[in-house]
This record gives structure tokens, sequence and C-alpha cells, in this order.
């Protein structure tokens, strides 16, 4: 794994999205694993400006979003496809059949199947974006007995769904339970980006990173990966 520490949170983003662009530079076809919430807007933003400089093009890349919540419409403001519309999709030349969402309202053995399917169709993930919650969850991993492998349906941790309120009109309005890319799913990308910024980060990461790798911190098994690129900023990496 290799870790670089930035000075704060836009050069973070920076770092991030040049990798991005690099990849998309070499192949303009690759395949994008990637990330909601609010962690990677700052690299969406950049990845759009490239964009608007006509530095990348993004009209022949694929991407696989890592989750979406059950039970909720597409449509919904809250929805991960909104905000993924909203943050990027809806703002660079992406072809909308190429972005895949897991579907959150098909029964969830289909769904799940279904997402795997098209994932091996596309010759795996060559950049899988991630964030890292508080509680050491990737995509919507959360801390469990074993590693999950493949694409499934997890109910929240009280802990997310309140990290998550803040998006909603309450905590009771956040759905219980999501679909997300597995563990092993996420672990066959040719290249990770682990994105972490802010001072509420800092423990977890060192847990992620220097503790013991354990389902219990989900994040703490990609050191088991062979290309991993952490990327954070000061307050985050103040622990390591």
């Amino acid at each position: 794994m290799r870790v670089i520490c930035c000075n704060d949170y836009e050069e973070m983003s920076r770092k991030a999205a040049a990798v991005i662009v690099g990849q998309l530079t070499v192949n303009c076809g690759s395949v994008l694993g990637l990330a909601t919430g609010s962690t990677p807007i700052g690299l969406y933003q950049e990845l759009i400006d490239a964009y608007n400089r006509r530095a990348v093009d993004f009209s022949e890349c694929v991407t696989f979003n890592l989750d979406e919540y059950r039970e909720i419409e597409p449509s919904d403001r809250n929805s991960y496809h909104s905000f993924m519309e909203n943050n990027f999709f809806g703002r660079i030349n992406v072809r909308p059949g190429n972005t895949h969402m897991p579907d959150g309202l098909a029964p969830a053995d289909e769904a799940c199947a279904r997402y795997e399917e098209a994932i091996e169709r596309a010759r795996g993930i060559d950049i899988q974006v991630l964030g890292i919650g508080n509680n050491g969850h990737i995509g919507f991993n959360e801390p469990a007995a074993d590693f999950p492998v493949k694409t499934h349906v997890v109910e929240l941790a009280e802990e997310t769904r309140k990290a998550n309120a803040r998006f909603f009109s309450s905590l009771d309005a956040v759905p219980k339970s999501a679909i997300t890319m597995g563990i092993g799913t996420i672990m066959k990308s040719r290249l990770i980006i682990l994105l972490a910024n802010g001072a509420g980060k800092a423990e977890i990461l060192r847990r992620a990173l220097c503790g013991p790798v354990t389902p219990e911190v989900p994040a703490s098994i990609l050191r088991f990966h062979n290309n991993v690129l952490a990327v954070v900023d000061r307050e985050a990496s103040s622990l390591l």
C-alpha cells in the first residue's frame, strides 16, 4: 500500500483525480468503480473541471457504483442514483448505458447476481474509489464476523445510518438496508484508491492501516491487496 499525505481536502481530491485522468488517457475504455458520500465530491469536481478543459474524455469509460439503498426509488433525491447524476454523471459526457448502479428495488438475490455478472462481463474494475466509514466500512460492508465476498444486501449499522442522516429529513427516513459490492468484488479491482479526510477519520484510518486485519474493521483487508493507493489529508493521517 502506498500512502500519499496531502495538506488538505483540495489537494487530496486533485491527487486522486490525476490518477483517474491518467488511467483514462492510457485507456479511454477503462472501468471505474465509484463511491458516494461527501468524501469523493471534491474528486468528482476535479474530474468535471478536467473534462471542461478537455483534458479527459469519459465517453468510452464504464462505471460501477459500490452501493445503493434498498427500497428507494432512483429518482428520490437521496438515492445514490440521484447523487451520481447531480454530482458527476450529469456534468460529463459519460454514456448513460455505460453507468451501472445496484438495483435497490429488484428482488435481492436477482439484483446481486445481475450486478456481479455485469462486472464480470466488463472484465472487472480497473480503478475502484473507496471512502472509509467511521466504523471502517467500505462500500456498505459493515463490521461483521467475516468478509462478505460478493454483492449482497446488508443491514446498515446504526452508526452508519446516523452518519448519513444529515442527507435525510430525519434518522427515521434513512433506509435500514442497502445493496453493496462485497469485499471480494472490491478486492478484484486492479487499483484501489482509498480516500480519507478530516480528524474524524484519523482513528479508524490508523486501525485500518496499522491494526489487525479483521472483518471488524472491513477496510483493514485492503492491506492484502497488491495495489492500493491511500490518498489522505493531514488531519486524517495524524495518527499514522
